[in-house]
Order: structure tokens, then sequence, then C-alpha cells
């Protein structure tokens, strides 16, 4: 029976196309136009010359949304709200902390006007440290707030109560939402009511139930009413509708939501939660047209869902249970494999695992988890990065999204049961236009179901490279001794 093709509201089903190729498609920062020389001259200190196509694309588009000043979109509208798909490591979290700190750099009251709500403290650190960098010397200030201080230590950097009342002491908050949710609700004189810009980043993973209803409270308290008698009409905001003459005697600020991911869902109804208002969709997640010899176009893999960095290369190892340690070893120690970057599905397995490799010896190894404090994981991260630790063991809540720098190889130690884990794993190595390789250790029993899941998503460029038993033989002897010695410690 033919699919039933899900009716596609125009902004999804047209949206604009983003070059995939990063490399071909480079940018010079001065031809991007409207950005303000004092960030120009920030993007060069920090060696970029070139923006990728996303940003070369969105960044213009955001500022373009405040052109006719704070208050306003194009030609007094409100401005549209914008989607933006792309594979990992194509530049998101810059298109929208440029276009952000420029846009505030004129600010003159204390209030909160930028919002960026990302799943992990990993990724909040990441973003307000992109934002710090470009919000130097320039008033603005970045608050992060991810529960790894106190709460009332929160509560001092966010507002200050003065005699006139509470005023705040951010103006760009990046947060995750367990602990937003908490300022929301019981920090005194925290409001969202100025709030210009919502940024909800790694938006696929924010959708899902377990934070939609802290999208919801944030939602609402930007639109809440004040209740303190004499409120201020004058910033009261309404729902987005048509401007009437009533509600264009008193200007609004209008709120504007960005969303980025690199598997935003194609499920309407899903975004259509977030209550978006004329969203536009910039993506280069898309299939390009195939031309046949005799000039005439095929549209071929039209439902390619995800694209993948450019320069990776995928290999599946088929394998059994009792194997798959010793490939890893192989890997490591035969293949002598760097800067390799691999996942289980669990923290058990994780720190089993790292445990096992430790025991073994021969290869320096490190775990990264949520079993271990965040001053550890950055330490982890930063040795890693210097190449001082080959092999680093982690799960998917700590990997997703994060830039690490150099990672050669990803190997999926244990198949990921979503096509999307796979797409966030996979592509934590070929960032921005380099190569790099991930090998996924898959059960013959695994093997069907996960190359069918390759395939719906359209991902047809992965080898088998099965690996002999012969060349595990000789690591067998010290792995048993090594999981001997494992059992012992474990007791």
């Amino acid at each position: 029976s033919p699919q039933v093709q899900p009716f596609l509201p125009q902004w999804l089903a047209q949206p604009k196309l983003v070059q995939k190729r990063i490399k071909d498609n480079l940018v010079p920062i001065r031809d991007v136009p409207g950005i303000h020389p004092r960030l120009l001259k920030k993007l060069r200190m920090n060696g970029i010359e070139s923006f990728f196509p996303v940003q070369a694309e969105v960044i213009p588009a955001i500022l373009q949304s405040a052109s006719n000043g704070y208050l306003m979109g194009q030609g007094g509208y409100r401005p549209k709200d914008i989607c933006v798909s792309a594979p990992t490591g194509s530049g998101k979290t810059l298109s929208f902390v440029i276009p952000i700190v420029q846009i505030l750099l004129d600010r003159v009251v204390c209030q909160v006007r930028a919002l960026v709500v990302l799943p992990t403290k990993e990724l909040a650190q990441q973003v307000s440290k992109v934002f710090n960098i470009y919000t130097d010397g320039t008033g603005l200030k970045v608050i992060l707030i991810t529960g790894q201080k106190s709460f009332a230590k929160e509560q001092e950097m966010l507002v200050q109560k003065k005699v006139t009342g509470y005023c705040s002491l951010a103006d760009i908050i990046v947060a995750t939402p367990g602990r937003l949710t908490d300022h929301i609700s019981q920090t005194p004189g925290f409001s969202l009511m100025q709030l210009r810009f919502l940024i909800i980043d790694e938006a696929d993973r924010m959708i899902d139930d377990m934070h939609q209803n802290c999208l919801n409270q944030i939602v609402k308290a930007a639109f809440q009413v004040e209740n303190d008698s004499g409120s201020n009409m004058l910033f009261q905001r309404t729902k987005p509708g048509p401007i009437t003459a009533a509600s264009s005697c008193y200007p609004q600020i209008p709120l504007q939501k960005l969303l980025f991911s690199a598997t935003l869902t194609q499920d309407p109804e899903k975004l259509q939660q977030l209550d978006l208002f004329q969203p536009r969709l910039f993506t280069s997640v898309y299939s390009e047209k195939k031309t046949l010899g005799d000039g005439t176009e095929t549209e071929q893999d039209t439902n390619k869902k995800y694209t993948l960095p450019e320069g990776l290369s995928q290999c599946y190892v088929p394998c059994d249970l009792n194997s798959k340690p010793l490939l890893l070893l192989h890997f490591m120690l035969t293949m002598k494999f760097t800067r390799v970057l691999c996942f289980t599905n669990s923290r058990e397995a994780s720190h089993r695992l790292f445990l096992l490799v430790q025991a073994f010896g021969g290869v320096t190894v490190a775990e990264f988890s949520s079993r271990l404090p965040p001053n550890e994981r950055r330490r982890t991260m930063k040795e890693f990065e210097q190449g001082k630790i080959q092999l680093l063991i982690s799960t998917d809540a700590t990997a997703r999204g994060i830039d690490i720098k150099g990672v050669n190889y990803v190997i999926n130690y244990d198949a990921p049961q979503f096509i999307r884990t796979y797409i966030h794993r996979v592509g934590r190595t070929a960032r921005a236009g380099k190569v790099g390789v991930a090998f996924s250790l898959v059960l013959r029993i695994q093997e069907r179901r996960f190359l069918r899941m390759l395939k719906d998503a359209g991902i047809q460029d992965i080898k088998k490279c099965p690996v002999k038993g012969n060349s595990l033989k000789p690591l067998v002897q010290q792995y048993e001794e090594a999981l001997c010695k494992l059992e012992k410690t474990v007791k």
C-alpha cells in the first residue's frame, strides 16, 4: 500500500536549503551582511576568518528579524521563529551567539533578554563559554544555571533586590531545564517578561516528554501577567495575532523562538506544541538530485532523513558477545588506533569496560560518565584533546552535542538502538569538514535490525568489516587474566 504522506505545513515542506559541503562553501566573514565591526574583530581574534554555510544563512536571518529596532521584525511585524536542522559539527552555536550578542549590544535595561536551554550541563557550559568570548567587554552579562552551584548562590547571580524592587543581573541566561524551572517557580524577582529570544538547542531532545513541561513553563513565564497594582501595561505581552489599533498603541517585546538540532523532528505535531509563529526552517538535511546520463533528473532517496558529515567513513563488525572486548583491544593495541571515543548503552557497561581495559593494560583509557563530578569530566576531556588519553569510554547522555576536538574514531561498542543515537554518536568525529571513521560492533542477532535502521534513514555507505578470529587469539590469555583481576576488584 502506498505510504500516506503526512500533510506538511508549507514551512516544513519548502525549507531554505543550506549547502552541506562545509569546506567548499565557506563564506568569508566580511561577506556576511550586517555584522557589527566589533564582532568581526572578535571573530578574527578567535581565528575565525570564514563562516560555515549554516552560519552564513542563519546569522543574517536572525539579524534581519530585529532590523527595525528591537521591538519589531521586518515591516513592523512580529519576527518569525526560526528552526535550524544541520548535521553535528556544522557550526550551530555560533549561528545564534553572534546575532544575539549583536542585537543586545545596545541594551539599556537589566532584564533577561535571551535564554538558551540545553539538555546537559556539558552542553550548557560549552555554549556559555562561546557567549562569554563574544560578550567580553560589551557589558552584557551571561549567567550559567545548571545546578553546579547551590540554589541560593544561583539566585544571587540572577537577581538583586533594590529599594525600587528586583533587578536582573543577567542579560543572557544559559541553562539546563530542571534548574531553570526551579528558578521560575521559586526565585523572587526572576522574570522572563522581557525575554526577546528563547533558544532551544538540541531541540528534538528538548521536545521529548521529559522537558516538554519545562518549555511550557518558560513560555508561561514569558507571557505572565504582572500582578502588582499599577502594573505597567506598556509591556504587557499578548500571544501573537494581527496587529490591531489597540495592540499597536503600546509596543510589545516579541518573543522569538530559535530551535537548533542535528536531528530536528520531522513531526509537525511535535513542533506544533512549541506554538511557533510563522516559522522558517533552514536545513542542510536533504537529498541531492542525481542527474542521469541522459540529462534527466531522478529524485533519488527522497526520504533521506539525515545527513552525516562529509568526511565520515562507516564500518560495522559482526561479532558475538564474548569477542566484543577483544575487538576493542585489537583496535587499540594491534591496529594502534588513537583518539578513540567509544560508546556503550549504559553507565554500568561503560564503567565495567573501563575497568576491564585498565586491568588489561597498555592503553591509556578514561571513562566519561554522569557518575563523575563535572571538574573531573572537564579534566578528562582536556587530556583527551591533548592526546594523553587514547580511549575515552562514554555513555550517550554525556556525549550528546559536545564538541570534542580531534576524535579520529568513534566505536559503537554497543550498537545504538535508535537511528538518532547513531547519528549523534558518529557525529563526534569528522567535525567541521575533517575526516573520521566510525566502527559499530554488531551482534549477529542485531545485524538485520541495525542495517534496516540505517537503510530506512537513507544511510547506505556503511561497509561490512569482519575481523578474523585469528587476529584476536594473541590477546586471549592476557584478556582472561584481566577478567580474573576484574572479578576480584568488583568483589
